[in-house]
């Protein structure tokens, strides 16, 4: 896809999301939306995935760590064929594919269960590690939650993935400074981000998480980054594309109202 075709789909995620959260009256607009423009690069321009051949081994695989952003990751499903778009607004709902956290037993795409936080990370590195084993060509991508930092597990896969140089490993950090119970300095402190993981032996690139060509531009670097896992640090906005969720703790995991559903939706070029 070129850049404004990207832009657009970017545009069309951040109108799911808000679908899904809306109807389902539960879930967590903040982080999927401030994780948006990261995820259309990756699905639509980066990876190497079929939603007509899900199964294939040569795949490359992307596991959500921080799972409670998973409106952002079935969007992005729904947008490369891997289940019906029609099926979004059954998010949450009693018996859906969709849960509230990505479950792989459910949904076809979803490489791992995730919700716990820092569990998707570790996964991420057996899943490298298994594929310099079977000698594919692959790559594995992992997003986590700035806040996720907070969790001990994170730091013992950073030191695994460095230690066996994970160079087909990808993470991506959505630093956008906020987390359910406010500003993460306040919680826990996870600053400097970019230093800690070169201490850790990563290959680290810092970017706006809202600049595609950026975005582009680290998964390029990244690619070509050999003997070392690479980090992108991507500098983001909770809630963006969206005034009032913008930079407000708040919007972690609340469903907007009818009102609210409207007005996002206008801003984002759509209705609800």
């Amino acid at each position: 896809m070129n850049k404004q075709a990207l832009q657009d789909k970017a545009a069309l995620i951040r109108q799911h999301i808000i679908r899904e959260v809306y109807h389902a009256g539960s879930g967590h607009p903040g982080g999927s939306l401030s994780a948006t423009d990261i995820m259309t690069v990756l699905y639509f321009h980066e990876m190497n995935i079929d939603g007509n051949d899900p199964s294939n081994p040569n795949r490359d695989r992307f596991v959500l760590s921080k799972g409670h952003a998973s409106p952002v990751l079935y969007a992005c499903l729904a947008e490369a064929g891997f289940f019906p778009k029609e099926d979004l607004v059954t998010f949450r709902k009693l018996g859906s594919c969709l849960q509230g956290h990505p479950s792989m037993l459910k949904l076809c795409g979803v490489e791992m269960s995730t919700g716990s936080l820092g569990q998707g990370f570790s996964a991420s590195v057996g899943m490298a590690l298994a594929g310099r084993l079977d000698g594919r060509d692959s790559r594995i991508y992992v997003m986590l939650g700035d806040g996720e930092l907070q969790e001990g597990i994170t730091w013992e896969a950073s030191m695994a993935a460095a230690h066996y140089g994970l160079d087909n490993l990808c993470a991506i950090v959505d630093h956008n400074g906020l987390q359910i119970d406010g500003k993460n300095d306040d919680v826990m402190r996870v600053m400097p981000i970019a230093e800690k993981f070169r201490a850790f032996g990563w290959n680290v690139i810092e970017l706006d998480g809202h600049d595609l060509d950026a975005i582009a531009a680290g998964f390029r670097k990244a690619g070509k980054h050999k003997g070392a896992p690479t980090v992108l640090v991507a500098e983001t906005h909770k809630g963006k594309g969206v005034s009032f969720m913008e930079d407000q703790a708040g919007w972690h995991g609340k469903a907007p109202d009818r009102e609210q559903a409207e007005q996002a939706m206008a801003e984002l070029g759509g209705i609800l």
